[in-house]
């Protein structure tokens, strides 16, 4: 299957949450959708939704971004099939919740190849081509703790400031080009990523009043094509990350802390946005898709956060 002659986005994490959503706004306006996701099954059913709700096509591409040669993959296929990239939007991300003396080496390496080393590829792959077109757009889903150290998240937040500071940097590099890239920072959002990250018994997602999905993503999206530099979704969201500007690391680390802890009360116990939910459906059957944390099972077999660690 190949694409035709209409301008077309590539958007990964494509099959729930924020992904999903800059799929449809894209759809919306008439760009074809290059998916990429883990799971050819979800990938498929996604892809179906689109093409039944907006006149454009859509290619599912079934790839894992936490495998450091994924992302070449990616764009070999995109080549050979001729397609053509106008925007890049970079969603796909994962976190990992605990202390971290005590949660595993090999998962939090995992994260930096998504979160980070895909990125980084994904972006140098395509962005080189828009060079060479000298026209483009790149969206680089970073996040609201970007601005600040969030510990028991201590991994995701740092990769998301590298996010952050390595789409600032590359927007001076291109000021002198037709092609432009932009940071969104969303805060705490409706998605599966804390059932990923075993974060959603937490004070911050059980406590604190959740962004939609889909209007982050219009935020993003409004913010991409106006080919702004960044842009922090919702108002408390920018309050926050201008108080960050303000406040001491140590006071910004110890406010996190207090978010991270665990929630005295269990409100939530699933997404409310739909396609996000149905991913997390999607996972508890299927096991051999998904590695880490977000592996397939009847029980959550994680432990829960101690008090901190131990010096013995």
């Amino acid at each position: 299957m190949t694409l035709n002659d209409k301008a077309c986005v590539l958007v990964t994490g494509a099959t729930s949450g924020i992904g999903y959503e800059f799929c449809k706004l894209f759809a919306a306006d008439g760009y074809n959708i290059i998916m990429v996701a883990r799971s050819e099954e979800r990938l498929q059913h996604v892809a179906n939704d689109i093409r039944n709700n907006y006149d454009v096509e859509v290619y599912p591409l079934a790839k894992d971004l936490f495998k450091r040669g994924a992302a070449k993959e990616i764009y070999d296929e995109v080549k050979e099939n001729n397609m053509t990239v106008a925007a890049l939007v970079n969603d796909a991300g994962q976190g990992e919740y605990g202390f971290f003396t005590e949660t595993e080496l090999e998962r939090e390496l995992k994260i930096i190849d998504l979160n980070i080393v895909s990125l980084v590829s994904l972006t140098k792959y395509f962005l080189k081509d828009m060079m060479e077109r000298n026209e483009g757009k790149i969206l680089n889903v970073a996040s609201l703790v970007a601005d600040y150290p969030s510990p028991l998240l201590a991994v995701y937040a740092a990769t998301k400031a590298f996010v952050l500071s390595f789409t600032e940097a590359l927007r001076n590099e291109l000021e002198d080009t037709n092609i432009t890239i932009t940071a969104l920072q969303p805060g705490v959002t409706d998605t599966d990523f804390f059932y990923k990250a075993g974060e959603n018994e937490t004070t911050h997602y059980q406590e604190m009043e959740l962004s939609d999905p889909a209007k982050v993503a219009a935020d993003g999206y409004r913010a991409l094509m106006k080919g702004k530099d960044k842009v922090v979704s919702g108002a408390k969201n920018k309050m926050q990350s201008l108080m960050s500007n303000i406040m001491p690391e140590t006071k910004l680390a110890a406010s996190m802390r207090k978010q991270n802890a665990p929630a005295d009360e269990i409100k939530r116990r699933e997404s409310g946005h739909e396609a996000s939910r149905k991913e997390r459906e999607m996972i508890q059957t299927a096991s051999k898709t998904y590695q880490g944390r977000d592996l397939a099972s009847d029980v959550d077999d994680r432990e829960p956060p101690s008090e901190g660690p131990k010096i013995i």
